[in-house]
């Protein structure tokens, strides 16, 4: 009982010392395993665009934190992160240290922070009926791909749906 009862003190203490080790830095699914936090994503998008916001709230509801920011010039935008014609969508994100353009589902993100390939970012060039953000009330969905892309342009299929 006293071994507990040190215990608690020694944590509660601790957690004034050192504030910024928090448990509140993991979700815990099971006393066994973390699930690893997930970075804020900052979307660059038009104000008149709606599915833009809706894939803002597919991310939020896969558990990532979201910034959407108005922009008037999406085209400097890409440009500046390297978005070439090929790859271009409605908007432009960043997480982490990656770029994120159009409808990348949040499983494929997730993946992409989880297994850190080297490669500058995601894209879903276009619009793709069906993908996150643009779903139809009718079902409908258009097969796409998800493209890694590196810093020459390069790119490879990361995933399909």
């Amino acid at each position: 009982m006293l071994r507990w009862f040190v215990l608690s003190i020694a944590v509660l203490v601790g957690s004034f010392m050192f504030p910024s080790l928090s448990f509140q830095t993991f979700n815990f699914k099971s006393a066994h395993a973390a699930e690893m936090v997930l970075p804020e994503v900052q979307v660059w998008k038009s104000p008149s665009c709606g599915c833009c916001g809706k894939w803002a709230q597919h991310l939020r509801d896969n558990g990532f934190k979201v910034k959407e920011i108005n922009a008037r010039s999406m085209a400097q935008i890409k440009r500046s992160v390297g978005i070439g014609p090929k790859l271009k969508s409605c908007h432009t994100a960043i997480v982490g240290n990656y770029v994120i353009e159009g409808h990348v589902p949040a499983g494929d993100i997730k993946r992409l922070l989880k297994e850190k390939p080297p490669v500058k970012g995601l894209a879903v060039p276009g619009m793709p009926l069906g993908s996150p953000g643009m779903e139809q009330e009718d079902g409908t969905k258009d097969k796409y791909d998800v493209l890694s892309f590196d810093e020459t342009g390069k790119t490879d299929v990361f995933e399909k749906h």
